[in-house]
């Protein structure tokens, strides 16, 4: 554990660079033109916005943008921040990152992310109201959203209520199109939301993260047994990713020691029980001073203790040149976008450190975006169609292997093996299938390819070879 509390200043790469450094790196390995990975690097448009908002009776010219990383499918998908650090590079990275995380998950849409320079907790909540509109009036005017062109949805610092705002905003404007509640996901269930979009991102770092953990192959190579049964897991970030990731990790089995938030971290090596902490902050507004755990001041320097799998579910460069070489865990897996530096990673490898890369770890929200998206569209939630069908089905089927045996089944054994799936069960499903899916066409390349010495290479190269197939259907690079 390090005794510095705080690191040192240190120059770091802007984040688009980094993302692009991880791509070259891929790009390096395959045959693809020069042309044609020039294309998928480069961010397609970006729209820069400065508006006034009255705040506290005074005029603020508020700063934001929207980034449509790659059209090689439409609509582009990505979140909207507010953040005061958020700026145009970080915007463009993390639509580049939506790009490839798209297309490692196999969603069809185009990378997209947005971001509004404020804190919100500055704001009253209908300064924030007014300010969301504001933008998204913006994006309207210039085309920067809609069900078929650009499809926003919560990030750090937004949540349903503003995609709800969003939502309202665009069919007040759009009040013509048929399909305006697919401009944007995250909405409420009431507005066209989907069940299991608000634990979908920590779900599928769950799901993620559990097929690796059962690659028997791959935990040998680690120096581990398979399973999450014997793991111990760290947790930076206690918000809808971080806590949803804990919460399903450590019903698989693992034990949680370590919890991390902006203002300290909680620590115990016998365990945390993450349902009690999410009542404590819930009480009390913070994870300090938490019964179950000790309080730790300087929340970050519990990345370095030791475990099995470190999840950072918070913000980007988390991991740096500065505490790369201190970290002990065997697997980290990116709940957040970029919480490692590219700079670091190299660190981190020479460990014989597994990252599993967040192009694929925390996919599981655009996953299920797309799924709320498709719902939109077709106007019909999910299950509504068959439900009832497979329940009598099923019903006929109990009844005759009833009637062939001569037993019966208990009230509560039939209900449980009649009951048809609901949104939420379908919506858990795909995600599922979607992440295990991913998690096996990563593995392929890897295994494939000798020169291919890590994971998010392998993620990258999965990516880059999609979207090239894109543009080679259009036609456009020979």
């Amino acid at each position: 554990m390090s005794s510095q509390t705080n690191p040192p200043s240190y120059h770091e790469i802007p984040f688009f660079q980094s993302v692009n450094t991880y791509f070259d790196k891929a790009a390096a390995l395959l045959d693809h033109s020069q042309g044609l990975l020039d294309q998928i690097r480069a961010c397609n448009a970006v729209y820069q916005i400065q508006f006034p908002v009255r705040v506290k009776g005074e005029i603020q010219v508020i700063s934001a943008w929207r980034a449509e990383h790659s059209h090689h499918k439409l609509p582009c998908k990505g979140g909207i921040r507010y953040s005061e650090d958020v700026n145009q590079d970080e915007v463009i990275a993390l639509s580049a990152l939506m790009t490839y995380k798209c297309a490692v998950v196999n969603v069809p849409f185009g990378g997209g992310k947005g971001g509004i320079k404020i804190n919100p907790k500055h704001y009253t909540i209908d300064e924030l109201e007014r300010i969301t509109r504001r933008y998204t009036v913006e994006l309207i005017r210039k085309n920067f959203i809609g069900p078929a062109v650009d499809v926003p949805a919560p990030d750090y610092g937004t949540g349903m209520r503003e995609m709800s705002w969003i939502a309202d905003t665009y069919q007040t404007i759009k009040f013509d199109d048929v399909n305006a509640l697919g401009c944007v996901t995250g909405k409420p269930i009431a507005q066209g939301g989907v069940n299991g979009r608000t634990e979908a991102t920590g779900r599928g770092v769950f799901f993620g993260v559990r097929e690796a953990v059962n690659d028997v192959e791959l935990m040998k190579s680690l120096g581990l047994t398979t399973g999450l049964g014997d793991k111990t897991v760290i947790v930076q970030g206690f918000g809808n990713v971080g806590y949803y990731a804990a919460k399903f990790i450590q019903e698989g089995g693992a034990t949680i020691t370590g919890i991390i938030e902006w203002d300290g971290a909680v620590y115990n090596p016998d365990g945390i029980d993450v349902n009690a902490l999410k009542i404590h902050q819930a009480n009390t507004g913070s994870i300090r001073n938490f019964s179950g755990a000790q309080t730790i001041d300087i929340g970050n320097t519990v990345l370095e203790y030791p475990c099995d799998i470190l999840v950072p579910a918070a913000l980007e460069s988390q991991i740096t040149d500065w505490n790369a070489d201190r970290i002990q865990a065997k697997i980290i897996a990116e709940g957040a976008n970029g919480p490692i530096a590219a700079s670091a990673e190299p660190t981190l490898l020479a460990k014989n450190i597994l990252v599993i890369p967040d192009m694929f770890i925390n996919a599981g929200g655009v996953v299920v975006s797309y799924f709320e998206w498709l719902k939109n569209l077709s106007h019909v939630r999910f299950g509504r169609l068959d439900k009832r069908y497979e329940e009598n089905s099923k019903k006929g089927l109990i009844a005759t292997i009833e009637n062939l045996t001569g037993k019966s089944l208990s009230a509560s054994e039939r209900s449980l093996l009649v009951q048809g799936p609901n949104e939420v069960d379908l919506v858990n499903s795909g995600l599922e299938d979607s992440m295990i899916g991913s998690y096996h066409e990563i593995m392929e390349v890897w295994r494939n390819n000798a020169n291919v010495k890590d994971m998010r290479t392998a993620a990258f190269i999965s990516a880059i070879d999609k979207i090239a197939a894109s543009y080679d259907q259009m036609g456009i690079f020979p």
